[in-house]
């Protein structure tokens, strides 16, 4: 009974931070996911390849890499696709993968 009494309040802090952070892990996966979607042509984790054919993502600065989804989505940037591709990304998507860059080493 000593145990339970000792355990049930350790549990009750414990708990809402183990929440949290299987929350925070699921949204770190999501974003990693979506980012997934760039790999086929800026490389894995945005690492490029040949980045005389395609730019590399990582390691890119957030404002930089938002302003230029930003433009691709409006048409003041030309492209084969990723005007199109822009356009299918929500504001938080394009910040969300503008960090995830960010983190990435090139």
């Amino acid at each position: 009974m000593k145990l339970l009494r000792t355990l049930v309040p350790a549990l009750a802090v414990a708990l809402p931070g183990a929440a949290a952070q299987a929350a925070d892990d699921v949204q770190q996966l999501r974003i990693a996911a979506l980012a997934a979607t760039c790999a086929n042509c800026h490389g894995t984790a945005g690492a490029a390849v040949d980045k005389s054919v395609v730019p590399g993502l990582a390691g890119l600065q957030p404002a930089y890499f938002v302003t230029q989804m930003k433009e691709f989505r409006g048409s003041g940037r030309n492209a084969t696709v990723m005007h199109q591709i822009a356009k299918g990304y929500s504001e938080a998507q394009i910040e969300q993968l503008a960090a995830y860059f960010a983190a990435q080493k090139r």
